[in-house]
């Protein structure tokens, strides 16, 4: 029979799938990349029990919860739980704090013939022990940032490299105003809970970590002040791509390749340009007004042209008037205020060619 564990290190670093009982409304507010949940108790019983507890205390509340419990109850609970135990054997079960709720499910389980092993401390202790190593590791661990100017290519140098820290990925957004992509973003907990184990892992080789430049909030994840701290201090590395090539990079990712997500036929032609509409918008008071109707009217006809021909080449003018008249200005003022060292500066594939050398031979060599 397997024991209960405290070891969370071993948890995250080797993916063990874990099995969530807390209610469904506590899983929504945070959990854990490998946690799958599997409630003891549905978010209306956890409410009353939970003002039993209050106004009668422990006793009164576990007697509640037991006549909650039907035949037919536990019998669905059991179902689900050995489901997921005949799938995951090697997985652990746990509660909010290890408590009342990782035992009574326990105890079920050993009703049915079934041992499975609970985490000690449950979903608190493993939340604390991923905070705590984030801000260990945000100053602990030797990074490189990959810096540039919007459409320079970085998140694709980034993905290039073993020992990277891929925080748009995380987020599941390209951090700019345009950046939301198909995928609902994470929770704040488990952007920072994956934030935390990609860099447990990182951390068990030597090495610098790669990462790209990013502004506090990526969508509506924020970075944690550490660990952007940390990025504000580390060495850069500068891709420095001429206007016309970021613009046509950009029209592919937000453009060319978003369109076959909305089906690829002229009414989801129609969809993206309401949504390059809706997110243009969304900096319309810092664009100013003059700006942004000029602006808005360069995107109406681009949308028009993409919906009668399928072309997108009427983007790219409009891409570098945004270019210029926007996302330069900010991401500039920015890099004068930064004081840390540029380790190189190059075009793409220069600095695609640099970081290749400094992954394989070291960073001193590279130089």
């Amino acid at each position: 029979m397997r024991q209960n564990t405290a070891d969370y290190r071993a948890l995250f670093l080797n993916d063990i799938p874990l099995m969530d009982v807390r209610a469904a409304i506590e899983f929504q507010r945070g959990a854990f990349p490998y946690a799958q949940n599997f409630p003891l108790l549905d978010d209306r019983q956890r409410e009353i029990i939970g003002i039993e507890y209050k106004q009668k205390g422990q006793q009164a509340a576990i007697d509640l919860g037991w006549q909650l419990a039907t035949t037919d109850v536990v019998k669905q609970r059991l179902n689900r739980w050995c489901q997921f135990i005949r799938q995951h054997p090697q997985g652990y079960l746990y509660c909010f704090r290890g408590g009342l709720r990782s035992r009574t499910t326990q105890q079920l389980l050993r009703d049915a013939g079934v041992d499975y092993p609970l985490v000690e401390g449950g979903y608190k202790a493993m939340r604390n022990y991923l905070l705590t190593e984030l801000e260990n590791l945000s100053q602990q661990l030797p990074m490189i940032v990959i810096a540039g100017h919007t459409g320079s290519g970085k998140t694709e140098l980034i993905q290039g490299i073993n020992r990277s820290l891929d925080l748009e990925a995380i987020a599941r957004h390209r951090g700019s105003s345009f950046g939301s992509t198909d995928g609902k973003q994470p929770a704040q907990i488990d952007f920072e809970n994956q934030l935390s184990i990609n860099l447990l892992k990182l951390s068990q080789a030597a090495g610098p970590v790669f990462i790209e430049d990013e502004s506090r909030l990526i969508g509506r994840c924020a970075l944690p002040p550490l660990l952007q701290s940390a990025m504000k201090k580390a060495p850069r590395v500068l891709v420095e791509e001429p206007l016309e090539q970021r613009a046509q990079r950009i029209v592919r990712d937000y453009v060319c390749e978003a369109l076959p997500h909305f089906g690829g036929e002229a009414i989801s032609a129609k969809a993206l340009g309401d949504k390059l509409r809706n997110n243009l918008n969304k900096i319309r008071k810092r664009l100013g007004g003059l700006r942004y109707q000029q602006l808005d009217a360069q995107l109406v006809e681009a949308n028009g042209e993409l919906e009668r021909s399928g072309h997108h080449d009427a983007y790219i003018p409009l891409v570098i008037n945004l270019l210029r008249e926007y996302y330069d200005g900010s991401y500039s003022y920015l890099m004068e205020k930064r004081e840390s060292a540029i380790l190189f500066r190059g075009n793409y594939d220069e600095v695609k060619e640099w970081l290749e050398k400094a992954v394989l031979h070291g960073i001193e060599e590279s130089a």
